[in-house]
């Protein structure tokens, strides 16, 4: 039997508290996704952890439980050409702010996954707390990297079937031998962020 993975509640008692993490920072093609989810304080599901170690089908089945569940949640999209505008760092932590933003009721406090966010509105620095690992530590983190997961991969598989030849539906826009060969080959598309360059095609695309 799988052990299971006992991820804290919350930092702050009393407060609500809302997790935040991104999905998307590597791929060569497709949006960057966000989300920020509260969740209620004695919320609890054995298969929640890093979406990144869990499967398909327990994220997809996670996905509806915490957006059945939540207090608030919230997922945003930042578009390839911001992207290449921003850089994907201040992209990402964009993409977490706009979805914090959306939440209704709003929170207290953010904890963002890894180890740099940037003050804004009504949240300073005290704030927020950035937590490494942040995703397998606590449960409103975990939440909102499944949901970050979950649309950004239901999306890439939507764009997926007007360009079928780079594998987006499997390989979800990263850099795959796949990926690259069907660039080498076919050219970027839209989707294509034009600012991350693929050293197998520094000289020839980008």
């Amino acid at each position: 039997m799988a052990k299971e993975i006992r991820l804290l509640a919350n930092m702050h008692e009393g407060l609500a508290e809302a997790g935040c993490d991104e999905a998307g920072r590597g791929p060569l093609a497709g949006p960057v996704y966000a989300a920020a989810v509260i969740l209620p304080p004695d919320f609890r599901h054995p298969l929640l952890n890093d979406s990144k170690k869990m499967s398909e089908r327990h994220r997809d089945l996670l996905r509806r439980i915490i957006e059945d569940e939540a207090v608030a949640w919230a997922v945003e999209a930042v578009s390839p050409e911001e992207i290449d505008e921003v850089n994907i760092l201040n992209a990402s932590i964009l993409g977490m702010q706009r979805a914090v933003l959306r939440l209704d009721p709003a929170p207290d406090f953010l904890l963002v996954d890894g180890n740099r966010f940037r003050p804004f509105g009504k949240f300073g620095t005290d704030g927020y707390a950035t937590v490494v690992h942040g995703d397998a530590t606590y449960a409103s983190i975990a939440a909102a990297s499944v949901l970050a997961k979950t649309h950004r991969d239901e999306f890439m598989r939507r764009i997926a079937q007007e360009f079928p030849q780079y594998g987006w539906d499997t390989n979800m826009g990263y850099p795959t031998a796949g990926h690259i060969e069907a660039l080498k080959r076919f050219g970027p598309t839209p989707w294509h962020r034009r600012s991350f360059h693929p050293k197998e095609l520094e000289s020839t695309l980008f």
